[in-house]
Protein backbone atom coordinates (compact mmCIF):
# COMPACT_ATOMS: atom_id res chain seq x y z
CA UNK A 1 0.00 0.00 0.00
CA UNK A 2 2.84 2.41 0.74
CA UNK A 3 4.22 1.79 -2.75
CA UNK A 4 0.81 2.32 -4.37
CA UNK A 5 0.24 5.64 -2.59
CA UNK A 6 3.80 6.84 -3.21
CA UNK A 7 3.50 5.99 -6.91
CA UNK A 8 0.15 7.74 -7.19
CA UNK A 9 1.62 10.92 -5.73
CA UNK A 10 4.69 10.80 -7.96
CA UNK A 11 2.71 10.04 -11.11
CA UNK A 12 0.31 12.86 -10.17
CA UNK A 13 3.19 15.34 -9.88
CA UNK A 14 4.82 14.45 -13.20
CA UNK A 15 4.55 12.12 -16.16
CA UNK A 16 4.18 8.36 -15.89
CA UNK A 17 7.66 7.95 -17.35
CA UNK A 18 9.55 10.54 -15.27
CA UNK A 19 9.53 8.77 -11.89
CA UNK A 20 11.81 5.75 -11.79
CA UNK A 21 10.68 2.60 -10.03
CA UNK A 22 13.69 2.99 -7.72
CA UNK A 23 12.56 6.52 -6.75
CA UNK A 24 9.05 5.25 -6.06
CA UNK A 25 10.42 2.51 -3.81
CA UNK A 26 12.55 5.04 -1.92
CA UNK A 27 9.62 7.42 -1.44
CA UNK A 28 7.60 4.51 -0.06
CA UNK A 29 10.37 3.85 2.48
CA UNK A 30 11.40 0.55 0.93
CA UNK A 31 15.01 -0.48 1.49
CA UNK A 32 14.91 -2.81 -1.53
CA UNK A 33 15.38 -0.86 -4.77
CA UNK A 34 13.50 -3.59 -6.64
CA UNK A 35 10.44 -3.60 -4.36
CA UNK A 36 8.15 -2.30 -7.12
CA UNK A 37 9.17 -5.04 -9.54
CA UNK A 38 8.83 -7.64 -6.78
CA UNK A 39 5.28 -6.65 -5.85
CA UNK A 40 3.87 -5.37 -9.15
CA UNK A 41 6.11 -6.71 -11.90
CA UNK A 42 6.39 -3.49 -13.91
CA UNK A 43 5.34 0.16 -14.18
CA UNK A 44 2.15 -0.90 -15.97
CA UNK A 45 1.40 -3.38 -13.20
CA UNK A 46 1.81 -0.61 -10.64
CA UNK A 47 -0.54 1.69 -12.58
CA UNK A 48 -3.18 -1.05 -12.63
CA UNK A 49 -2.70 -1.60 -8.90
CA UNK A 50 -3.44 2.08 -8.28
CA UNK A 51 -6.63 1.77 -10.32
CA UNK A 52 -7.68 -1.41 -8.52
CA UNK A 53 -7.09 0.16 -5.09
CA UNK A 54 -8.99 3.36 -5.80
CA UNK A 55 -11.86 1.75 -7.70
CA UNK A 56 -12.40 -0.73 -4.88
CA UNK A 57 -12.59 2.19 -2.43
CA UNK A 58 -15.48 3.67 -4.45
CA UNK A 59 -17.43 0.45 -5.07
CA UNK A 60 -19.58 0.52 -1.94
CA UNK A 61 -20.68 4.11 -2.54
CA UNK A 62 -21.47 3.36 -6.19
CA UNK A 63 -23.47 0.29 -5.19
CA UNK A 64 -25.58 2.30 -2.75
CA UNK A 65 -26.16 5.01 -5.35
CA UNK A 66 -27.23 2.42 -7.94
CA UNK A 67 -29.69 0.90 -5.48
CA UNK A 68 -31.24 4.29 -4.74
CA UNK A 69 -31.46 5.16 -8.44
CA UNK A 70 -33.10 1.85 -9.24
CA UNK A 71 -35.63 2.28 -6.42
CA UNK A 72 -36.84 5.59 -7.86
CA UNK A 73 -36.61 4.63 -11.54
CA UNK A 74 -33.63 6.81 -12.51
CA UNK A 75 -31.32 4.24 -14.06
CA UNK A 76 -31.77 5.86 -17.48
CA UNK A 77 -31.25 9.40 -16.24
CA UNK A 78 -27.93 10.72 -17.53
CA UNK A 79 -27.24 13.04 -14.58
CA UNK A 80 -27.91 10.24 -12.09
CA UNK A 81 -25.56 7.86 -13.90
CA UNK A 82 -22.83 10.49 -14.19
CA UNK A 83 -23.18 11.26 -10.48
CA UNK A 84 -22.68 7.56 -9.74
CA UNK A 85 -19.58 7.42 -11.93
CA UNK A 86 -17.94 10.63 -10.74
CA UNK A 87 -19.09 11.76 -7.30
CA UNK A 88 -17.57 8.92 -5.23
CA UNK A 89 -14.19 10.42 -6.14
CA UNK A 90 -14.98 13.34 -3.82
CA UNK A 91 -14.06 11.13 -0.86
CA UNK A 92 -10.59 10.31 -2.21
CA UNK A 93 -8.39 12.86 -0.50
CA UNK A 94 -5.73 12.73 2.15
CA UNK A 95 -5.75 14.47 5.54
CA UNK A 96 -4.34 17.66 3.96
CA UNK A 97 -7.09 17.81 1.33
CA UNK A 98 -4.83 16.69 -1.53
CA UNK A 99 -6.40 14.74 -4.38
CA UNK A 100 -3.47 12.91 -5.91
CA UNK A 101 -5.76 10.33 -7.55
CA UNK A 102 -7.55 13.07 -9.50
CA UNK A 103 -4.21 14.31 -10.83
CA UNK A 104 -3.09 10.74 -11.53
CA UNK A 105 -6.30 9.85 -13.38
CA UNK A 106 -6.21 13.07 -15.39
CA UNK A 107 -2.68 12.35 -16.59
CA UNK A 108 -3.63 8.76 -17.39
CA UNK A 109 -6.64 9.83 -19.47
CA UNK A 110 -4.60 12.38 -21.40
CA UNK A 111 -2.23 9.65 -22.57
CA UNK A 112 -4.96 7.07 -23.24
CA UNK A 113 -5.51 6.07 -26.85
CA UNK A 114 -8.43 3.70 -26.26
CA UNK A 115 -11.62 4.05 -28.32
CA UNK A 116 -13.48 1.45 -26.22
CA UNK A 117 -16.19 3.04 -24.09
CA UNK A 118 -15.44 3.00 -20.37
CA UNK A 119 -11.88 1.75 -20.75
CA UNK A 120 -10.38 2.73 -17.40
CA UNK A 121 -8.14 -0.29 -16.85
CA UNK A 122 -8.48 -4.06 -17.00
CA UNK A 123 -10.39 -4.93 -13.83
CA UNK A 124 -13.41 -2.64 -13.71
CA UNK A 125 -15.39 -3.51 -10.54
CA UNK A 126 -19.05 -4.54 -10.99
CA UNK A 127 -20.83 -1.40 -9.75
CA UNK A 128 -18.74 0.90 -11.94
CA UNK A 129 -19.11 -1.52 -14.85
CA UNK A 130 -22.89 -1.46 -14.42
CA UNK A 131 -23.03 2.33 -14.28
CA UNK A 132 -20.89 2.60 -17.41
CA UNK A 133 -23.03 0.01 -19.19
CA UNK A 134 -26.21 1.90 -18.31
CA UNK A 135 -24.65 5.16 -19.52
CA UNK A 136 -23.62 3.48 -22.77
CA UNK A 137 -27.22 2.37 -23.29
CA UNK A 138 -28.32 5.95 -22.67
CA UNK A 139 -25.83 7.08 -25.35
CA UNK A 140 -26.80 4.35 -27.83
CA UNK A 141 -26.99 6.94 -30.65
CA UNK A 142 -23.24 7.57 -30.42
CA UNK A 143 -20.57 5.36 -32.05
CA UNK A 144 -18.16 3.77 -29.55
CA UNK A 145 -15.25 6.06 -30.41
CA UNK A 146 -17.37 9.20 -30.03
CA UNK A 147 -18.91 7.97 -26.77
CA UNK A 148 -15.46 7.22 -25.33
CA UNK A 149 -14.08 10.57 -26.50
CA UNK A 150 -16.93 12.36 -24.76
CA UNK A 151 -16.52 10.28 -21.60
CA UNK A 152 -12.83 11.18 -21.39
CA UNK A 153 -13.57 14.88 -22.03
CA UNK A 154 -16.26 14.82 -19.33
CA UNK A 155 -13.91 13.05 -16.93
CA UNK A 156 -11.23 15.69 -17.45
CA UNK A 157 -13.78 18.44 -16.73
CA UNK A 158 -14.72 16.75 -13.46
CA UNK A 159 -11.12 16.05 -12.44
CA UNK A 160 -10.18 19.68 -13.10
CA UNK A 161 -12.73 20.79 -10.50
CA UNK A 162 -11.29 18.37 -7.94
CA UNK A 163 -7.71 19.46 -8.58
CA UNK A 164 -8.66 23.14 -8.36
CA UNK A 165 -10.70 22.79 -5.16
CA UNK A 166 -7.87 23.61 -2.75
CA UNK A 167 -6.98 26.74 -4.75
CA UNK A 168 -10.61 27.84 -4.63
CA UNK A 169 -10.73 27.20 -0.88
CA UNK A 170 -7.92 29.72 -0.43
CA UNK A 171 -9.58 32.50 -2.43
CA UNK A 172 -11.53 35.42 -1.05
CA UNK A 173 -15.04 35.08 0.36
CA UNK A 174 -16.56 36.49 -2.82
CA UNK A 175 -15.13 33.70 -4.99
CA UNK A 176 -17.29 30.92 -6.41
CA UNK A 177 -17.77 28.13 -3.88
CA UNK A 178 -16.81 24.54 -4.61
CA UNK A 179 -20.37 23.20 -4.41
CA UNK A 180 -21.60 25.77 -6.93
CA UNK A 181 -18.69 25.07 -9.26
CA UNK A 182 -19.25 21.33 -8.96
CA UNK A 183 -22.98 21.59 -9.71
CA UNK A 184 -22.36 23.79 -12.74
CA UNK A 185 -19.65 21.43 -13.98
CA UNK A 186 -21.90 18.37 -13.64
CA UNK A 187 -24.58 20.12 -15.67
CA UNK A 188 -21.98 21.00 -18.31
CA UNK A 189 -20.91 17.35 -18.38
CA UNK A 190 -24.50 16.16 -18.93
CA UNK A 191 -24.91 18.60 -21.81
CA UNK A 192 -21.55 17.69 -23.33
CA UNK A 193 -21.89 13.94 -23.15
CA UNK A 194 -25.54 13.76 -24.25
CA UNK A 195 -25.46 16.26 -27.12
CA UNK A 196 -26.55 15.03 -30.56
CA UNK A 197 -23.68 13.82 -32.74
CA UNK A 198 -22.46 16.45 -35.18
CA UNK A 199 -20.65 15.45 -38.38
CA UNK A 200 -19.23 17.49 -41.23
CA UNK A 201 -21.50 17.65 -44.28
Amino acid sequence: MKIILAAEEMFADGSFDEASLREIAARAGQGNNFAVQYHFGSRDGLVLAIFDHRMEQMEEARGAMLERAEAVGLLRDARTLLDIIYLPQLALQDADGNRSYANFLGRYLLRSQSTKFGDFGENVPPNLARALSLLRERLIYLPDAAAQRRLIAASLMFLHILVQQRTADNQSIGAEGFEDALEDTMEQIVTTICAPLKRRD
